[in-house]
């Protein structure tokens, strides 16, 4: 890794995945999460594969694909791969213009890309709808640019319709979520799919393969326990 190291480590494992309200706990996870810097660095220049990007599979014949961004897609992928009907949950990058974004280009705030989710999945299951509800349930709609203490227009909120009757269909949750609130608090961008990159193969299944790391413990465990909890009907056995 090049000297720009330490500014991708902050961004991976401290700015963009977790900040406390509470000095004494921002110490001790201060501590953790250099070492799981340290860790995650040995590994990225040791491992051929943190170079390599997430392989996507085409959707076969009567699926369909969502693209949405809500935030860290670590927490995205781990939530909605449950979801009965999801075949796969790809985490990436959509809504930028440059081609083949990195990580670390996308946390520099200048590709216009949000960390996003590909999600694969049979409507006769689940639908498009239901999905964009859990969706707007999964993530806090409200704040720009922004989750939680992970912000810049990489964590933005955003729908990236495919046809015409996605965009119905995510006009119609922004207006329903709109009502739950009260008020017209949503600000998640509801625009046209252009394009979308899977993420660097380290990235898959993050919360999976990495439970104790700082960020995964401390935010992405709470989230994900909270949507199963809401969810529980509807995931996988």
């Amino acid at each position: 890794m090049n000297n720009g190291w330490m500014h991708s480590v902050r961004n991976e494992i401290v700015k963009t995945r977790q900040r406390s309200r509470s000095l004494g706990t921002l110490i001790i996870i201060g501590l953790v999460a250099a070492m799981s810097a340290w860790t995650y660095v040995s590994r990225a220049q040791n491992d051929s594969s943190a170079v390599q990007r997430i392989h996507a599979t085409k959707a076969g014949p009567g699926k369909e694909v969502a693209v949405l961004a809500g935030g860290c897609f670590w927490a995205m992928q781990a939530m909605f791969s449950q979801l009965k009907g999801v075949d796969e949950v790809v985490p990436g990058y959509a809504g930028g213009n440059t081609p083949s974004p990195t990580y670390e280009e996308v946390c520099g705030h200048t590709t216009g890309y949000a960390e996003s989710i590909r999600v694969t999945f049979d409507p006769k299951v689940i639908s498009y709808h239901e999905l964009l509800t859990v969706f707007f349930s999964a993530h806090d709609p409200t704040t720009l640019d922004r989750q939680g203490d992970d912000e810049g227009p990489n964590y933005r909120s955003a729908i990236f319709y495919r046809t015409t009757e996605q965009k119905a269909a995510a006009m119609q949750a922004v207006a329903e979520t709109n009502r739950r609130l009260g008020g017209n608090q949503v600000v998640t961008q509801v625009t046209p799919f252009t394009n979308f990159y899977a993420a660097e193969e380290y990235h898959n299944h993050y919360f999976a393969e990495h439970p104790d790391e700082p960020y995964c413990r401390f935010v992405v465990a709470p989230k994900v326990e909270k949507f199963r909890d809401h969810w529980r009907a509807k995931l996988k056995s």
